[in-house]
């Protein structure tokens, strides 16, 4: 990794006074989880201090305000908005989005204010807070500013952010409660995929006619944008095949799709049409909730345990001190401080059970739980290892008995090559943290981020059932 100095600050002020004495320098560490990836693959020169803001208490609130607003702190998660029970009930299309973004780890960690920092425009989370007019405030030491989510891109991962600034809310008007919103996503598998194409809408319906429609189309243009032509004839208009179908062709003239490595400009031509058309029919049908979980896999066992608050700033550089506790036990790093999580683990602690398959989040092999939460250790900072409780597969077994799940693991033969054994493991001890009985749904949930090229996952599955069978007192 290239950075040199990590600091975990207490506070805003003291992230924004770290962030001015070096903007270009400098990086906000939130999820991290794009981050890591550019910095690993050497895509920001440059950058030598990291700032961590996850250790500031009160940045991971979802809230709706007095004033009708729904307010999103920098630090909420993807899995944090999957299972709100107010974005689900008011804004379900952000509710899918965010719950169709990378694996449970992934989204434990992830945030969606670095999705839209990132400004990719395939993310996902971005155009359901289009469509629903979503606003960022953006704080620097020269004060505070809002910016309208249609103007704060510029370009392929540009946006109008000064080195200065941290977004520190992202809010939005909460719809009526007529109003329905579906999210759809093409990608060339079920899970773990960048979207080819993707679509969010919004509908606000008076009896049963369009009040107001909101289409936000994202991975087609260079900048995710509405679908103003569509918006505007929806008005007045019920949500018939004909009037759907219409919508969706006019859809497609507010976007002139691009051809790249994953599609081709004529392949999306012809798909804006077809999510749009299935986003609007679903709101019509009252589906937009079809295939979503009603309590999504989070792999967060029951509560999971948040990190205590700072008594003082950190600041890690080569030679300061990480201390930490790995399964129960007290661990003082002084070397590794600009490594992955993943390396500390297995180079200064010696633990090497947690596996490097990929080391870009796309595997699961490197799962460890940190306070409580299941994470790709490949996509965290080592420093954040500092004042943390973490869990590795050396620490499944307690007290020289094996967890159920890995005895399960031998009876069913859910072992091969084993290098992606660890993972699975981890993995699937939290969902029987979480869920005593659970669904093959719910364990395809689990593993959505765990990668097997042995065993056709059917034994892996078969493990998971026979250890919640036994962890249940039945045989």
């Amino acid at each position: 990794m290239s950075w040199k100095i990590y600091f975990t600050p207490r506070n805003l002020d003291e992230a924004l006074a770290l962030l001015a004495e070096a903007p270009a320098e400098t990086r906000l560490v939130a999820g991290a989880t794009d981050l890591m990836l550019e910095l690993e693959r050497g895509l920001r020169q440059g950058v030598s201090r990291l700032i961590d803001l996850t250790r500031i208490p009160g940045l991971d609130q979802i809230r709706l305000d007095e004033e009708g607003w729904i307010r999103l702190g920098p630090l909420v998660t993807h899995n944090q908005v999957a299972g709100s029970k107010l974005i689900r009930e008011r804004a379900f299309a952000l509710a899918r989005a965010c719950w169709e973004v990378g694996a449970p780890q992934i989204r434990n960690r992830a945030t969606v204010a670095g999705n839209l920092i990132t400004a990719s425009p395939a993310n996902d989370s971005i155009p359901p807070l289009m469509a629903l007019d979503a606003r960022l405030r953006l704080l620097s030491p020269g004060g505070e500013r809002t910016v309208d989510l249609q103007a704060f891109y510029t370009g392929v991962r540009k946006t109008v952010m000064r080195p200065d600034e941290i977004l520190v809310e992202i809010a939005f008007p909460a719809p009526p409660a007529g109003a329905r919103s579906a999210f759809l996503k093409l990608g060339l598998r079920r899970a773990q995929a960048i979207s080819l194409v993707n679509a969010a809408v919004v509908v606000e319906l008076e009896g049963v006619a369009v009040r107001r429609a909101a289409i936000a189309l994202g991975a087609v243009t260079p900048v995710i944008a509405r679908a103003q032509a569509a918006e505007g004839w929806l008005a007045g208009k019920q949500l018939s095949e004909a009037t759907i179908a219409e919508a969706a062709r006019r859809a497609l003239q507010s976007a002139a799709p691009i051809d790249d490595l994953r599609g081709s400009a004529a392949y999306r031509r012809q798909m804006v049409e077809v999510c749009v058309r299935r986003c609007l029919q679903a709101i019509a049908d009252g589906e937009m909730a079809r295939g979503y979980p009603d309590n999504p896999v989070m792999l967060a066992g029951a509560a999971g345990t948040p990190a205590a608050p700072l008594q003082v700033s950190l600041r890690h550089k080569a030679g300061d001190e990480i201390r930490t506790t790995i399964n129960g036990k007290a661990y003082r790093f002084t070397t590794g401080h600009d490594k992955s999580l993943l390396r500390l683990l297995r180079e200064e602690a010696g633990l090497i059970g947690t596996k490097e398959g990929c080391a870009e989040g796309e595997c699961g092999a490197c799962t460890v739980f940190v306070d409580g939460v299941a994470l790709m250790a490949c996509m965290v900072p080592a420093p954040r290892a500092h004042g943390a409780v973490i869990e590795t597969i050396e620490g499944l077994a307690h007290e020289g008995e094996l967890h159920p799940l890995q005895r399960t693991f031998i009876e069913q033969g859910a072992v091969q090559c084993g290098y992606c054994t660890p993972g699975f493991l981890m993995a699937g001890a939290k969902l029987l943290e979480e869920r005593s009985d659970p669904s093959l749904f719910e364990i395809q949930q689990a593993f959505a981020g765990n990668l097997c090229r042995c065993t056709g996952y059917y034994s892996i599955i078969s493990a998971v059932e026979r250890a919640a069978a036994l962890m249940a007192g039945s045989t």
